[in-house]
């Protein structure tokens, strides 16, 4: 599984963008975090590029 290094660089910065906006959720609507943890995570995996 190669990822061009271009697609790794912008799942890196979904995964900012994610962390982001799940410290935000996590700041102003605590109830609704969770609602970014798929987003989060998914980014994560695909930016270490294990799927």
């Amino acid at each position: 599984m190669t990822t061009s290094n271009k697609e790794l660089k912008k799942y890196w910065m979904y995964f900012i963008v994610s962390v982001i906006g799940t410290v935000a959720f996590l700041i102003f609507k605590p109830e609704w975090f969770w609602v970014m943890l798929p987003f989060t995570f998914t980014s994560f995996v695909l930016a270490k590029d294990w799927m």
